[in-house]
């Protein structure tokens, strides 16, 4: 995504799912289904890619942008097939334990993740325990139900740091007042994960954490609503599959930050030139 604000859809009427194929219940034609997501960089790289396999399995891919509760709910109601865009164990920690014994774990697609706050390698500050209004007056952090931002809040807490405020937002508004102020060299924090493109355009770092709040090897997960299996086991098996790297991701992110290509076309890309990957996630026994 482009250092702009992208707009929350409302989540879509759910689509008339793949169980309405054969006496099997598999779909014969029209094969449709719908992944949400939560308007994060990442995310966004994630689901064009596995849209673009999907679309090359047969599936018309219905890709819907809502807020991260509402991706919860959706599919753990049913109103959605799924989401690769859970980051576990910590950051969506809450919204697991409230939905996720009404949907299916597939488990990890990316290993490595992290989540924290960061700084410019300029800025002379190496741990949370070292921040405070002497070194910056805000914390410039993401929507406020994002996991990341909820962390943040907890640690602002777990180290006593009250002259400090964290701002609310979005990815798009925080990485272009990151670009503003970094270009300035002046100094800044930053609500932050990895994988994201931020860490390969600019020189940061992320703050010591001594406390261990913040989640430092976690994973994004797949997860996918109860009975997709039996209505399309095909789908499900391919969603099963998906599992790529940091590095992958951020290609992907990085063909549109620094390329200017739409997310579309960037995962068009990757998709081919890693085609044999691809392959793996959607050659299943049918």
């Amino acid at each position: 995504m482009k250092k702009r604000m992208l707009p929350l859809l409302a989540l879509s009427t759910p689509l008339f799912l793949a169980g309405c194929g054969d006496e099997d219940g598999q779909a014969e034609e029209n094969k449709e289904i719908e992944l949400v997501y939560v308007a994060w960089e990442s995310e966004i790289a994630s689901n064009n890619v596995i849209k673009e396999a999907l679309e090359q399995a047969g599936y018309d891919v219905t890709l819907t942008l809502v807020e991260q509760s509402i991706m919860w709910s959706s599919v753990a109601n049913q109103e959605a097939d799924g989401f690769v865009a859970g980051w576990l164990p910590d950051d969506m920690r809450a919204d697991y334990e409230q939905y996720g014994d009404e949907m299916v774990d597939l488990g990890a697609n990316l290993e490595g993740a992290q989540t924290g706050l960061a700084v410019p390698t300029y800025m002379d500050i190496d741990s949370i325990e070292e921040l405070s209004s002497d070194v910056v007056e805000e914390i410039t952090g993401i929507d406020a139900g994002a996991g990341v931002v909820i962390a943040t809040e907890e640690v602002l807490d777990a180290y006593d740091i009250d002259d400090v405020a964290l701002s609310t937002s979005s990815d798009a508004f925080m990485t272009a007042e990151l670009d503003s102020r970094y270009n300035a060299e002046e100094p800044v924090v930053v609500t932050a994960w990895q994988p994201h493109w931020k860490f390969n355009s600019y020189d940061l770092k992320f703050l010591e954490d001594p406390q261990g709040i913040y989640a430092e090897d976690g994973e994004i997960r797949t997860l996918v609503r109860e009975g997709l299996e039996e209505d399309d086991p095909t789908a499900y098996q391919i969603l099963d599959n998906f599992s790529w790297t940091p590095e992958d991701m951020n290609a992907v992110m990085l063909y549109v930050e620094e390329e200017g290509m739409e997310p579309e076309e960037a995962a068009a890309k990757w998709v081919e030139d890693n085609q044999e990957t691809v392959d793996e996630w959607i050659n299943v026994d049918e």
